[in-house]
């Protein structure tokens, strides 16, 4: 058993560096994107900066708590996008018939999906999520807590972007849906929670896991919490695990003929 996870894992990381390393034989290209990447995130703590100056905070945030969580944010969001790419599509490949070609292939059919494509520019994304930590005022407790919620933050991306995709298995719609709810999550997830109130902030800790992207890191960041820690973990082991479910169970009704046209 752990030989094969392991065997599993070694064939998931071969398959990112082989999508990295395609992407980078335009090397202009490949490391063009990821500076504007990193020239987009900056131009937005720009107006932050300007905000701040002319109030002292918003919704509760200073400009060191609007530094952690575009730091954060980026960070979650480049790794999700660098690594596990392909999960923020499933539902095209689904809804086309195009899952065909992973379930021939020798390995978890899930990690072979989502590894299978990356986003360049989303390496600007970390890069610049790193940077911003540590021009927040740099410690090795808070990089090892970014890395850390980087991770989580990635795996809770993925796998609400995985969850919502895979119900294209029995709705041929859903991938509206999947897109308009993962777009309304990174949105939401750069504003500081203080400025929600009642329903909005139940929908985004709850329904939506801005909170658990974002919000509750910068909070143990800023002053650490080991239960807040444990939350946001224990979130992400949770949402993947129920990702992973849905997925393997709308598998079943999967067939290379369930084209868009033919559902119709």
């Amino acid at each position: 058993m752990l030989t094969e996870v392991k065997n599993q894992l070694r064939v998931c990381i071969w398959s990112v560096r082989c999508n990295i390393m395609r992407e980078m034989v335009n090397k202009v290209t490949f490391l063009t994107n990821i500076c504007f990447m990193m020239l987009n995130n900056a131009a937005f703590l720009i107006q932050w900066a300007i905000l701040l100056h002319l109030k002292e905070d918003v919704g509760g945030y200073t400009m060191r708590e609007v530094l952690l969580l575009w730091g954060i944010v980026a960070g979650s969001y480049g790794l999700a996008h660098t690594l596990f790419d392909r999960a923020f599509s499933v539902s095209g490949l689904i809804v086309n018939g195009k899952l065909d070609s992973y379930l021939v292939q020798p390995k978890n059919v899930l990690l072979g999906v989502i590894t299978s494509g990356t986003n360049p520019s989303s390496i600007g994304d970390f890069l610049y999520g790193l940077a911003v930590i540590c021009v927040s005022g740099f410690r090795f407790g808070r990089l090892i807590l970014f890395l850390f919620f980087s991770v989580t933050g990635a795996v809770i991306l993925t796998s609400f972007a995985l969850l919502l995709g895979s119900l294209s298995f029995w709705f041929v719609r859903a991938e509206q849906l999947g897109n308009n709810m993962v777009g309304i999550m990174t949105s939401f997830s750069t504003y500081p929670d203080g400025i929600f109130r009642g329903t909005a902030r139940f929908l985004l800790y709850l329904v939506i896991p801005v909170g658990m992207v974002s919000y509750l890191p910068v909070q143990v960041m800023t002053e650490f919490t080991l239960w807040k820690t444990a939350a946001v973990a224990c979130y992400a082991a949770g949402l993947a695990g129920a990702a992973a479910w849905v997925f393997y169970r709308g598998l079943r009704r999967y067939s290379s003929g369930s084209l868009m046209e033919a559902r119709l």
